[in-house]
């Protein structure tokens, strides 16, 4: 049983995480864009720094080339002159100066070869972090995509704006006119308290007209005219 809940739990947090990654992703690659980019500037430092100590150990080889040869011209010169004390003293010095320059070039050596493989992991990194930052900008379009393709589905799926417009201005339209309502109240009230029948019954010939109609009235101008 604790491994069953041990094998939910971890499946849990493996889907939240999920969630969580996808819904900061851009931050997330724009995290992971600025840790190469730290990366990448620290290689360029050490690539600077080896093609300084190289350069460095180039202008030592070519002193101790110039000092060798100044040396072995003299010795020669001593040489002829049979100065053996000299001519021991420089050969001597030439000597060490030579396991000097070997090992010196044996360092720029060292030094050419460790340049030449970080110059060539750092052109490649460079051109990575560009392919990954047009990747970052392709990936906001198609998050901002997608964005507005949920927004539309919500409207799609439910009640859009338009609709609830509509269904407002059908609702105002529907609701019934309280002027007529109030006359109807009117009419209705009239015909409790009976008011209204002997007018109906006057309509109808019946009685002495007390109100005037409009056909006694062109009656009255016919017989005037």
């Amino acid at each position: 049983m604790f491994n069953t809940l041990k094998t939910l739990m971890n499946g849990a947090n493996a889907r939240a995480e999920d969630r969580l990654r996808d819904s900061f992703s851009i931050e997330l690659i724009d995290q992971k864009i600025r840790e190469a980019d730290q990366n990448l500037k620290a290689a360029k430092l050490t690539l600077a720094s080896l093609i300084q100590k190289q350069r460095g150990e180039t202008r030592q080889i070519e002193t101790l080339q110039a000092r060798i040869q100044d040396l072995m011209e003299r010795t020669r010169q001593a040489l002829a002159d049979d100065q053996q004390d000299l001519v021991q003293s420089a050969a001597q010095a030439v000597a060490d100066l030579e396991n000097e320059l070997a090992l010196r070039q044996q360092t720029v050596d060292r030094l050419e070869a460790r340049i030449l493989q970080l110059r060539h992991s750092v052109q490649t990194a460079n051109r990575r972090i560009l392919d990954l930052k047009q990747g970052a900008i392709s990936a906001r379009a198609v998050k901002r995509e997608q964005g507005l393709q949920k927004r539309l589905n919500r409207h799609l799926g439910g009640t859009s704006p338009a609709e609830e417009a509509e269904e407002l201005i059908a609702r105002v339209m529907s609701q019934d006119d309280p002027f007529e309502q109030s006359e109807i109240l009117r009419e209705i009230d009239e015909g409790l308290d009976h008011s209204t029948v002997a007018q109906r019954m006057e309509e109808a010939g019946y009685g002495p007209k007390t109100r005037s109609s409009a056909a006694e009235v062109l009656s009255r101008l016919k017989a005037q005219s």
